[in-house]
């Protein structure tokens, strides 16, 4: 089971105490760096994206958290998830390449989506970069599909 606020029908509210292994919990400062480095890893970070600005971010506000699980003291897995107001989105969901395939990335969204759930989201989304076709067939397997839209986007220079 996942530790997700808010949401008692999945696990327990958000402790003090340490979490067990592969249980999902929100990240500490201690975790930052091991989880940029298993971003890393996975292939998710891009030079254009600083993961540690990324981290910040989410962290800084009510409407996003990263989570994670670790085994053995080591960051396994991730999910950040943010609520727009209307819908949940997902990101960085990562996996250590070696424990790929042992249910840790189910684990991820599950803990992802009942933490968005319980702060309203009605829908759920996430994009896939068209060059990670590998982790099409996972997210379908859990009930995603393609949305029929095209994702459009600006950069907006800082003042």
């Amino acid at each position: 089971m996942s530790a997700v606020p808010g949401d008692e029908r999945l696990a327990p509210v958000l402790a003090a105490a340490p979490a067990a292994d592969g249980e999902f919990v929100e990240i500490t400062d201690a975790d930052v760096e091991q989880v940029v480095g298993l971003w890393r890893d996975c292939g998710l970070t891009r030079p254009w994206n600083d993961p540690h600005v990324d981290l910040a971010d989410a962290r800084a506000g009510d409407t996003s958290t990263v989570l994670v699980a670790r085994s053995g003291g080591r960051v396994v897995a991730t999910a950040m998830a943010g609520h727009d107001g209307h819908r949940g989105w997902l990101y960085y969901v990562a996996v250590a390449p070696d424990l790929q395939g042992s249910g840790l990335g189910r684990a991820a969204v599950v803990a992802a989506e009942a933490w968005l759930v319980a702060r309203g989201a009605r829908k759920i989304q996430l994009m896939v970069r068209t060059t990670n076709t590998d982790v099409l067939g996972f997210y379908a397997r859990l009930g995603y599909s393609d949305q029929d839209c095209t994702v459009l986007g600006r950069w907006v220079e800082s003042s």
